[in-house]
């Protein structure tokens, strides 16, 4: 007997996650969620942009213990979309990306800037669904 194994694919959820809430316990209506890639295409220490349907971008990280990121990708400082680009680290035990252009570091769960913390970007909840291979 054979096992079909199902493919998976991360997703992001369409409504950004405001960084100074809690993150909601409840299971949102699966319209929220959007398939943006497989799993495989992310290695710890490079992102992904993937395009959202309003026309604005979402990049994507995975740490080294595999737990996925997404965070908006235009870097406010520059106006840019090249947060997937950047370098990401650890700074006190919290994950970032540094921008590619100007250094500066956001931080991957709640979307802090860690060098200015009047500047922020979206955060969105990111998860793994089945079969959207």
């Amino acid at each position: 007997m054979t096992l079909a194994v199902r493919p998976m694919t991360l997703a992001v959820e369409l409504v950004e996650t405001p960084s100074e809430q809690p993150e909601p316990r409840s299971e949102q209506p699966e319209s929220r969620w959007m398939p943006v890639c497989d799993p495989a295409a992310l290695v710890p220490g490079r992102g992904v942009a993937a395009l959202l349907p309003d026309g604005g971008q979402v990049a994507l990280f995975v740490d080294r213990a595999g737990r996925p990121y997404a965070i908006g990708n235009r870097d406010p400082f520059t106006g840019a979309y090249v947060l997937s680009r950047g370098l990401t680290g650890t700074a006190d035990g919290r994950p970032f990306v540094a921008s590619p252009l100007l250094k500066q570091r956001f931080d991957l769960e709640t979307g802090a800037c860690l060098d200015n913390p009047a500047v922020s970007v979206p955060v969105y909840r990111v998860r793994e669904v089945e079969g959207q291979g």
